[in-house]
């Protein structure tokens, strides 16, 4: 049974950090390339970040470039994504996000599995 079970959110004061954790099963996370997305109450899906399965190719929705990092480690099937400088309209569901190619993420549908989504709230 194919799986992500996404951890981690919570809520955060502006300025903070977050780390949200992935973890996959039933299927090889190293042959995929992983993403996250999130989705703010009353707006659309976005894409956050992607990282492409050998790790050489990341990419970075503008508004989190600088701040957020995804990271994977294949050896643990776990993909993370570590939030800095936290804002309020960083405040979403997110969700972590496998497809085996990379190009999936490039629009909101996103690729082939998802996990069920970890509320984040920024909020002092």
């Amino acid at each position: 049974q194919v799986q992500l079970v996404e951890s981690g959110g919570g809520l955060v004061q502006p300025g903070g950090s977050l780390r949200l954790s992935c973890a996959a099963s039933g299927f090889s996370l190293d042959n995929y390339a992983i993403g996250w997305f999130r989705q703010a109450p009353g707006k659309e899906r976005e894409f956050v970040a992607s990282k492409s399965r050998s790790g050489a190719n990341t990419n970075y929705a503008d508004s989190v470039r600088g701040r957020f990092i995804i990271t994977r480690d294949d050896a643990n099937k776990t993909v993370y994504l570590q939030m800095n400088s936290l804002k309020p309209e960083d405040t979403a569901v997110y969700y972590c996000n496998a497809d085996p190619s990379v190009l999936a993420f490039f629009t909101a549908r996103g690729g082939k599995y998802w996990g069920q989504g970890t509320q984040v709230t920024v909020s002092s």
